[in-house]
């Protein structure tokens, strides 16, 4: 099926809105020109951590900004459209664990002198068998649920706006990023948008209650403003929001390249941590930024945010399973007057460089460290620094590979599939660090057969998540009960606790590693000058 759109006409964008974004894409690249020839990122340190001497306010903005791309603006909003409130749940819950990561995990982070995560796990455990692992695990990770992603749902918002092809604005996004409002006023307030939202039912659904047949397809959730859910039945279980959520967001904050890389660049402890607060802090918005706008979105929109008829959807937004994923963007273009549109959809494209370029620097620095260091034993600095740049060209052409997959399995919610695929992958990433800090007498056998087998129980279950996925609204679910009825925030705990036990289990089976070998790695064997 095609990608265009009929519901967005070429005139969204006034010449005023096209002039802004020009002239902020402009500005980007001849800053990134200019800063790549000031010649200050001559070293390994310099290029991959800013020289490590960021105060608090840019490592805090930083560690936001890494996390809030298009995903957010697309996923996270288009979430909010379909099912409510809850999802505001991975926010919140993520200000806790970065509060975590600046006062449990950075103070290690630092002492150990690490520049990667795989660095770190080569320095707790010895050996080399769980870096080059962890290494190749991640790039994957960076593959399925960032980079892909992230063009993906941003050329989503260029092609809503420019009604271009798909893959005409991925490239366009690509080329640029490697080159360098929620409308309360217009549902009356946070009241008139409940009852508004909980009225937003797209005419074809209207017409189908009309005949006299019954149909559930594109009405809302009766629990869309309840944050705590049904464990059982809805698509956000609370127990699953306690706990699926928090190993997430434990990996995601507290072992993630792209996020501890931004702390690692912090001139001081204080200064990171300090940051972390200002994050943390932040992390507060995005319920309001992007789920209630998505919301907002819905009930101002219905028959398209939230069409549940497969060839209207398909003539809406390209996609039969839904169009949620258009939601901020239909708000944005329909409500914004002219110049704040372009605006809006520079601070988009901010967003999107921010989060792009970090996960390009991240995922050269952790192949270059943990992969080509170790091939290239004398590698010079200049080598590692072109490596580090070929490799983010591979992964994007890998990324843009990807995207007709991500479209046939993301179904109607951007922001559901990234976080099936973490709960999958992550949670034995979350055990190693987690174990790695806590627990020195978790040793590197214990680590590596705990990770072995958590990530062929996770990738299991996501291989039978493309194999069998989610049929449409009005059709029969017959996938098998361990897909159908296992929620993936249960997945995450399942496979965190399976990959625990079998870590503690083999470790205390075999010898403990020395405490003079632990110095500086573990919360216990931390020094304080």
């Amino acid at each position: 099926a095609t990608m265009e759109s009929d519901s967005v006409s070429t005139s969204k964008l006034s010449t005023v809105d096209i002039v802004i974004i020009a002239v902020y894409m402009v500005a980007t690249v001849g800053l990134g020109i200019w800063a790549s020839r000031r010649g200050a990122q001559g070293t390994v340190s310099e290029y991959f951590l800013a020289g490590k001497n960021m105060f608090w306010l840019p490592v805090g903005a930083s560690v936001f900004v890494s996390n809030i791309g298009s995903v957010h603006f697309v996923g996270l909003a288009g979430s909010g459209a379909i099912t409510g409130i809850s999802v505001g749940a991975f926010e919140w819950v993520s200000a806790f664990h970065i509060l975590g990561l600046g006062w449990i995990l950075l103070p290690i982070y630092l002492k150990s002198q690490v520049y990667t995560m795989p660095q770190y796990l080569h320095v707790r455990y010895g050996g080399s068998r769980l870096r080059v692992m962890l290494t190749v695990l991640s790039l994957a990770m960076y593959v399925l649920t960032k980079i892909a992603v992230d063009l993906f749902a941003g050329a989503l918002f260029i092609q809503q706006a420019l009604s271009i092809n798909l893959y005409v604005a991925i490239e366009t996004l690509t080329v640029y990023a490697t080159s360098r409002l929620t409308g309360f006023a217009k549902v009356g307030g946070y009241e008139n948008l409940k009852t508004l939202y909980m009225q937003a039912i797209p005419q074809t659904t209207l017409d189908i209650l009309a005949s006299g047949n019954t149909t559930s397809c594109g009405i809302p959730r009766e629990d869309a403003f309840h944050l705590f859910r049904d464990p059982i039945n809805s698509d956000l279980p609370w127990p699953g929001m306690i706990f699926g959520i928090s190993i997430l967001a434990f990996y995601y904050f507290g072992t993630d390249q792209v996020i501890v890389q931004r702390l690692l660049a912090a001139k001081s402890l204080n200064h990171g941590k300090a940051g972390c607060i200002m994050a943390a802090s932040f992390k507060i918005l995005p319920v309001y930024m992007f789920v209630m706008a998505g919301m907002i979105s819905r009930a101002l929109f219905p028959n398209e945010v939230a069409c549940a008829e497969p060839s209207e959807c398909l003539r809406v937004c390209g996609n039969e399973q839904g169009c949620s994923n258009i939601a901020y963007p239909k708000l944005v273009l329909e409500i914004l007057p002219s110049g704040l549109r372009g605006i809006m959809i520079a601070a988009m494209l901010s967003a999107l460089m921010s989060s792009l370029t970090s996960i390009f620097n991240s995922t050269s620095t952790v192949f270059t460290i943990d992969v080509w260091k170790r091939i290239r034993k004398a590698a010079t600095e200049r080598e590692m620094l072109i490596v580090g740049r070929i490799t983010i060209c591979v992964l994007v052409v890998i990324s843009i590979a990807w995207v007709p997959v991500l479209l046939s399995s993301a179904g109607a919610q951007v922001f559901v599939y990234v976080n099936s695929v973490l709960s999958s992958l992550a949670p034995p990433i979350a055990m190693l660090y987690l174990f790695g800090v806590l627990c020195p007498r978790v040793n590197e056998q214990g680590a590596f057969w705990g990770f072995v087998v958590g990530v062929a129980v996770g990738v299991t279950r996501l291989v039978l998540d493309f194999v069998y996925p989610a049929p449409a609204c009005d059709q029969v679910d017959t996938r098998p009960n361990i897909i159908a009825k296992v929620n993936y925030l249960y997945v995450a705990v399942v496979v965190f606790v399976v990959s625990s036990l079998v870590a503690v289990a083999v470790s205390f089976l075999g010898e403990p590693i020395p405490y003079k070998k632990l110095g500086n790695v573990t919360w216990f064997t931390l020094t304080t000058d």
